[in-house]
Order: structure tokens, then C-alpha cells, then sequence
């Protein structure tokens, strides 16, 4: 676009220098044919110089702009360069970073399947080792129905005790008559 508009001023600024020109050497001649018309020439070519002076003066405004432009352009595309070269090497040791992360988290994962398997044996070996080793309380009931069997068993004992109490006294009377 500036460059369009440029040639377009610049064209301008020709063809009014030409009109001046024109009119200056026109007006300028020692033919007094015209001298009825020398002061409409005279705000012809004043209008024109000044048309010239804002063209002239447009033209060089576009230009600062554009070199201005121009200026901030080339700071934010070098900006911009920085910026994606700081982040493309961002992204290269990110990448590195999570990928060996991610070795950390499965070597971690085997070894915590490993430890889990582990933990799982020996909770189950303390568990057999626990129905073994640790003594159970009795409960009231086992204990009475315990003790009401060993008394019985007791009385048993002493009922076939006094039985054969009985009987061995029987044979030592039974022995001590054949002796005699």
C-alpha cells in the first residue's frame, strides 16, 4: 500500500512541478496577452504551490511512517525470533525433562509392583503366622464347658480309681488268704 501511495504523490509532485513550470514560463514572457489574466495567474500558481507543499510535505509523512512502521516491524519480528527460539529450546528440554520422567514413573510403577508383592506374602505368612503363635482368648462359655468336662473327666477318674481301689483291695485280701 505505501509504496502505491508513494508513486501516486510522487507522480503528483511531477505533474504540479510540470503545471508550475508550465505557468511560470507562461507567464513569464513579455507577451502582454495575457496581462488581463496575470493576477488569476498569480493565485493559479500560489494554489499550486501549495498543493505542491502538502503533497511534498504528505510524502514525506507517509515516509517517516512507513520507515517508523518499518522500524517497529523489523523490533518485533526480531523479538519474535527471540521469543520462538527460547521457547523452541523450552520445548526441547521440557521434552526431555518429562520423557524421563515418565522412565521414573514406570521404573517406580515395576518396583512398587514389585515391593507390593512382597508385602502381600508376608502379610499373608504373618497371618498364618498369628493363627499359630498368638493365644486366643477363651471365651466364657469355652472356659465353663472346658472345666465342666474336666471335672467330669475328673469324677470318671475317680469313680474307676474307687473301682479299682476296690477290686485291688479284694485281691489282697484274695492273695494275703492263700499266703497264709
Amino acid at each position: 500500500m505505501y509504496q502505491s501511495s508513494k508513486q501516486e504523490m510522487e507522480e503528483g509532485i511531477s505533474g504540479i512541478k510540470k503545471a508550475l513550470s508550465i505557468l511560470r514560463d507562461y507567464y513569464a514572457k513579455d507577451d502582454k496577452a495575457h496581462a488581463s489574466a496575470e493576477g488569476a495567474g498569480s493565485s493559479i500558481v500560489g494554489l499550486l504551490e501549495v498543493v505542491e507543499s502538502d503533497f511534498t510535505k504528505g510524502l514525506a509523512e507517509m515516509t517517516v511512517a512507513e520507515q517508523t512502521s518499518q522500524a517497529d516491524f523489523d523490533k518485533e519480528t526480531r523479538a519474535s525470533a527471540i521469543s520462538k527460539a527460547t521457547k523452541d529450546q523450552s520445548v526441547k528440554y521440557k521434552t526431555k525433562e518429562f520423557k524421563g520422567l515418565d522412565q521414573s514413573v514406570s521404573e517406580a510403577k515395576s518396583d512398587r509392583s514389585t515391593t507390593q508383592e512382597e508385602l502381600d506374602s508376608i502379610i499373608q505368612y504373618l497371618g498364618k503366622l498369628d493363627q499359630i503363635c498368638i493365644a486366643k482368648p477363651e471365651t466364657y462359655g469355652e472356659r465353663t464347658a472346658r472345666r465342666e468336662a474336666e471335672i467330669a473327666g475328673l469324677k470318671e477318674a475317680m469313680s474307676i480309681l474307687s473301682g479299682e481301689a476296690v477290686l485291688l483291695q479284694g485281691r489282697s485280701i484274695l492273695r494275703g488268704t492263700k499266703r497264709h
